[in-house]
């Protein structure tokens, strides 16, 4: 049976016959009042809309708060709704009861951090720090600096184009034969 055939059986012009004012849906179906396409078409959801479920999942969301989808559907089966985890999580997702995602606990810090010594005189603290750079020709060399803190004098430089922690230590050594470990107060 051809379309001019099913036209006639439903006692539908033909599209070729439709006036020029009809409708771009009717003009592409043949059929007046039918939309064109499918997409123009509102959707239902042919789905059971499981009312009693949502209603069960608000108020265990409600009671306990702290519970996401998955310990909401442990609850559930344990009444007797046979819940898969997808629809839990759908119906879940779809009644907005959504948990906030929790922060992360790696802020905090792990223990009360001691107050820093202040200097009161010289050759009480010193800072270490190593800095970078580089020569014209693109060679690299590292600076390791010693500090007095309290005077702001510089106790050493020592520079290579690599540092070691036998550099390190031998420097620290140097400083302090020559003025002694520092002493805090």
């Amino acid at each position: 049976m051809c379309w001019q055939q099913n036209c006639e059986a439903l006692a539908v012009p033909p599209q070729r016959d439709l006036p020029a004012c009809a409708l771009p849906g009717e003009r592409a179906t043949g059929l007046p009042g039918l939309p064109a396409r499918s997409r123009d078409l509102p959707y239902r959801s042919c789905l059971n809309p499981r009312t009693e479920l949502r209603l069960r999942m608000q108020e265990i969301a409600k009671v306990r708060v702290g519970y996401g989808y998955h310990k909401i559907r442990v609850l559930l089966n344990r009444e007797g709704w046979n819940v898969s985890r997808y629809l839990a999580y759908r119906l879940y997702c779809e009644e907005g009861l959504a948990l906030r995602p929790r922060r992360s606990h790696r802020r905090r810090a792990a223990a009360q951090r001691r107050e820093r010594f202040r200097s009161t005189a010289s050759n009480q603290v010193w800072s270490l720090d190593f800095v970078a750079d580089q020569l014209a020709d693109g060679r690299r060399f590292r600076a390791l600096t010693v500090v007095d803190i309290c005077a702001r004098e510089s106790l050493a430089i020592e520079a290579g184009q690599s540092l070691k922690g036998e550099d390190v230590a031998m420097v620290l050594n140097r400083i302090t034969l020559q003025l002694g470990a520092p002493k805090p107060q």
